[in-house]
């Protein structure tokens, strides 16, 4: 392939390298005309990754590299429909498609198996970072910025805009707005003191003019750095790109480079107050962080050195810096961020739930632990652990439902934006791994240590402080400045602004015409694959033990599940919850909870409990609970593996009352950081927990109704630790028999043969015994609560079960739901609404949900939901849009998976009783779906919303306006 880019006139082939261990011909090439950076990673991937992306460095934090983000991809020159990227969303056969804002860089990925899809996509991409309609219609930057919003001369004035109003979500979290501050506190005079998806203070700064005049500036082809993964006709798409676009732009000089922080002399100290809701107790609620710039992300040892240290000092279940804050009482929970996807990384060390009063104690005991560290020197075994932690991920290369092309070239920028000649030296990282290996007891990672976290003076103290109330004083102050504008105004200045909202309303309301979105390339029905994606299940046996063998490749590693069924302990959930955490963080008979990590993490890919719920297809409140070890490893570590999972269930010890106390403690902290950044999914399953038996149970084992369990065991331990540690052991010792297993296996049939001896082994050591406690099973109780947080944004959900009204599953119900996300509640909530996103789905049990997420709105998007059925049962569209709908439906069930993924996936469906006969059948439905199947589901969407469940996470001004929507109101946080 080299000679025939070679031969290519428009590009110079600056190097080729055969990258082995990624089983990739590399390409590293400029565009001669334009200057664009061109890398190749040639390879048999059917899952095809096209991205171009631009060095984009903002000089103030109005998030115009954000919005520009949002807004090139509202129509372009050759594609001018409004929306392109949803029309591609729920139109092609993507496996991945977005957009993303990074700190220093925007990129714009996409992916697809199919290579037709793959060249329509990359050419609509391409037209819209180029030649976006943003210089024609200056709407689309009021809808996707900001704009001021007036309705009529009495009205109130307001902000609106989804990135605004995504922004105002993102602000609202404690972690994110640390985060920004330890940047910003670190790199002062570079670009990355400034917020680059924008600061909702500052977001209405920006101009029109700016903000066309940023796009003029970066998206220039000699700003670009484009990237192609996978199995394709690299010659052709070359000359696509050069013919199409690259060709039209000449090389011009593009400042955007980065430059590089002085270091300081001293440590820097920023304090900065967060807001926390009324009711809500300040002590204890302080954030304190120590962070240190770590040489540059070109330094490719250092930037895994970090990792693995990151691991030894603070990850891994009792690393010495962290239990060295832990015992002096610094905080309840200890961790780490080492940011190294900028130019200079940025190590952080972070306690939560301090006091401010702390913080030079904080750093003094920082100090004395890696003084003590460096003197005594690194556990060997915990450095072990780390280096073959972080190589067991890069090898396996498993990054879920992401393409792993994709990742690669979001990796190749950590060095390739700084530094052109440099970008494989972070996805080729085998060197690098074994020359840390070598310095393992040579005093090198105490040297780092001791040069980049003790003697390092660039470094800064970021404290961020709860403050009660200020989200609804800075609410107030928002509405007194924007009244105060208003006032301002004269008659005819008012009336234009009514005008342009009525103007920006009308452009919102008006779609594309058909000759516009007919412009946008569409695969054919005959493009799409008939078949379903083949479920692994090959039932076997083992010591009287039913075993599901899942025979797919998996290149030397054995994935184990060992499900043992919990469905009638849902009173018991806190407890189990509870249990699946503790086990393999706690001492055992043989090891301390610090040596058992080192010794997953050495001979294993990792051991981790989770409860799962299994809700039978078609069966109204017919579900499974289990309690499951998941488990990793390479075939001949697999009985170690084995040895280690029998020793956790087996020699636990649970009657350390020091370390539950630090376990419950961590995890009421890292509960508060999920509910607070997936408010939306949080608030469908609380609502889902009203009228559904398993929801209750998930909800009461990883849900708000955790949250308050642990929260309350963590505020009144003392009194109540001899029970958890009663209920912990009792569990323990009955959950884990022969009789309520099933085991799942993925593996080939040499993997196979590794693991039945050891699992027969397994099977016999096991010494549970069955529950002889009478549970009376929990009620089902309608509570339709708002729960209030110190944010400035909603997650609005509204949940049913469309069976109990008699409708029944069908695969048009997918469709429905690709339909609804990217026309009616995209249009009604994300479009007029402001909001970031909106989601729906329907299940084979039933369940049905509407939600919203980083949503300025409460009982408006609540309205949107009520008008989901005259929607559907007056649903119209043409053969074309029906065909549209239908590919992004089946975009989502063809998703190449990996092999983990295809085991999991097969063992799930056989626990939901779902076979490959319904699969087909639910994909023949899909391909099969019309405007009147369509409109037959209007039941289905009624029967949710008419059940009556709601669910709202949101601002505390916006929970009280709209109390007559609830029957519970309260506080999210405890």
């Amino acid at each position: 392939m080299s000679d025939q880019i070679k031969d290519l006139e428009n590009y110079e082939l600056i190097k080729e390298e055969q990258l082995e261990e990624l089983q990739s011909l590399g390409l590293i090439l400029r565009h001669k005309k334009s200057g664009a950076r061109v890398i190749v990673l040639s390879n048999e991937d059917e899952n095809k990754v096209f991205s171009i992306g631009f060095r984009t460095t903002p000089a103030d934090s109005t998030g115009v590299p954000h919005i520009i983000e949002h807004t090139v991809l509202c129509g372009s020159k050759e594609f001018p429909a409004k929306d392109p990227f949803i029309e591609l969303t729920k139109g092609s056969l993507n496996t991945f498609l977005n957009a993303m804002t990074y700190p220093d860089k925007t990129i714009y990925p996409l992916a697809s198996c199919n290579q037709k899809d793959f060249n329509n996509l990359m050419h609509v991409y391409l037209d819209a970072v180029f030649y976006p309609n943003i210089y024609q219609k200056e709407e689309i930057f009021k809808q996707e910025g900001w704009h001021y919003e007036l309705d009529s001369e009495d009205g109130e004035l307001q902000y609106n805009g989804v990135v605004y109003n995504e922004m105002k979500g993102a602000f609202s979290s404690p972690e994110q707005q640390l985060y920004r501050l330890i940047q910003q506190s670190l790199l002062p005079d570079t670009t990355y003191a400034c917020e680059s998806g924008g600061d909702p203070d500052v977001i209405p700064e920006l101009t029109y003019e700016q903000f066309l005049d940023f796009h003029r500036k970066y998206y220039h082809a000699s700003n670009s750095y484009i990237y192609l993964y996978g199995d394709m006709d690299v010659e052709e798409r070359l000359n696509f790109l050069d013919e199409h676009y690259l060709s039209k732009f000449e090389n011009v000089t593009v400042d955007s480079e980065i430059t590089r922080q002085e270091p300081f002399e001293h440590t820097r100290e920023v304090v900065e107050e967060y807001s926390i809701a009324e009711g809500e107790d300040e002590k204890g609620k302080t954030y304190l962080s120590y962070n240190m710039v770590i040489g540059t992300s070109l330094d490719k040892e250092l930037y895994l050195a970090f990792q693995v240290l990151d691991y030894v000092l603070l990850s891994a279940p009792g690393a010495p810096l962290k239990q060295a804050l832990l015992d002096k009482g610094i905080g309840k929970d200890v961790f780490s961020s080492y940011d190294n996807g900028i130019y200079q990384p940025i190590f952080s060390i972070i306690t939560k739930n301090a006091d401010l009063e702390q913080k030079e104690e904080f750093v003094k005991v920082i100090k004395n632990a890696l003084e003590e560290i460096v003197e005594n020197g690194l556990d060997e075994k915990s450095l072990r652990a780390g280096i073959n932690y972080y190589e067991f991920k890069y090898r396996e290369a498993d990054f879920g439902q992401f393409p792993k092309g994709l990742m690669y070239g979001i990796q190749i920028l950590d060095s390739w934006l700084y530094d052109d000649t440099k970008p494989f030296i972070h996805i080729c990282a085998n060197k690098t791994f074994e020359f840390l290996k070598q310095l393992v007891g040579t005093g090198y990672y105490e040297n780092l240590i001791k040069t980049y976290l003790i003697e390092n003076t660039h470094s800064s103290l970021v404290i961020v402080k709860p403050k009660i109330g200020l989200t609804m004083q800075k609410e107030y102050e928002l509405k007194q400045k924007l009244a105060e504008y208003k006032a301002s105004l004269s008659k005819e200045e008012i009336a234009q602004l009514i005008e342009d909202t009525k103007k920006l309303h009308e452009y919102e309301e008006t779609p594309s015409t058909k000759e516009e979105l007919e412009k946008i390339p569409l695969l054919s029905i005959d493009d799409i694959g008939k078949g379903i994606h083949p479920l692994y299940n090959k039932e076997k046996e083992v010591n009287g033990v039913k075993v599901l063998h899942h025979n797919v490749y998996t290149n030397g590693i054995g994935y184990l599940k060992l499900s043992f069924d919990i469905s009638d302990l849902g009173k018991a959930a806190p407890y189990l919850g509870l249990l699946s955490t503790v086990l393999g963080y706690v001492d055992t008979e043989h090891y301390s909870f610090l040596e058992l990590a080192n010794e997953i993490n050495v001979h294993t890919g990792g051991i981790g409990a989770v409860i799962n719920i299994y809700n039978q297809r078609g069966e109204k409140g017919v579900y499974s609970a289990r309690f499951e070890l998941k488990a990793k490893a390479l075939f001949d570590k697999i009985p170690k593996m084995f040895e280690l999972i029998h020793e956790i269930l087996e020699n636990t010890k649970l009657d350390d009352e020091k370390r539950l106390k630090e376990i419950l403690e961590e995890t009421k902290s890292r509960m508060e950081m999920k509910l607070n950044s997936r408010g939306h999914s949080t608030a469908v399953n609380r609502a889902m927990s009203y009228f559904s038996e398993s929801d209750l149970f998930d909800d009461n084992s990883s849900g708000i109704g955790y949250y308050q369990t642990i929260s309350d065991w963590t505020q009144n331990f003392e009194e109540k630790k001899d029970t958890i540690i009663k209920e912990l052991s009792y569990w323990l010792s009955c959950i884990f028999r022969t009789d309520n297993l099933i085991v799942s296996f993925t593996a080939d049939e040499k993997g196979y043969s590794f693991i039945e001896p050891e699992l027969s082994k397994f099977i016999a050591s096991l010494t549970g015994t069955k529950n002889a406690k009478v549970l009376e099973k929990e009620e089902l109780v309608c509570k339709n609560e708002g729960f209030k947080t110190p944010g400035q944004v909603q997650y609005v959900a509204r949940c049913g079960n469309y069976m109990e009204n008699g409708a029944a599953y069908t695969g048009s119900l997918k469709v429905l739901k690709t339909i609804l996300s990217y026309d009616y509640l995209w249009n009604m909530i994300r479009v007029k609404g402001g909001a970031y996103g909106c989601m729906c789905g329907f299940s084979y049990d039933g369940k049905g949900y509407f939600t919203s997420y980083r949503d300025p709105k409460l009982k408006e998007t609540d309205e949107v939901y009520a008008g989901v059925y005259d929607f559907v049962k007056n649903f119209e569209i043409d053969d074309r849009d029906m065909t549209k709908y239908i590919i992004g439906t089946i975009s989502g069930l063809d998703t190449p998976l990996t092999p983990a993924m295809k085991g999991s996936r097969s063992f799930g469906a056989y626990m939901c009783d779902v076979d490959e006969a319904f699969l087909q059948k639910e994909r023949d439905e899909v391909l099969a779906t019309t405007k009147e199947k369509i409109r037959a589901t209007a039941d289905v969407v009624k029967a949710i919303y008419d059940a009556g469940n709601i669910c709202v996470i949101g601002s505390e001004n916006q929970i009280e306006d709209n109390r007559e929507l609830f029957k519970e109101v309260t506080n999210l946080l405890r």
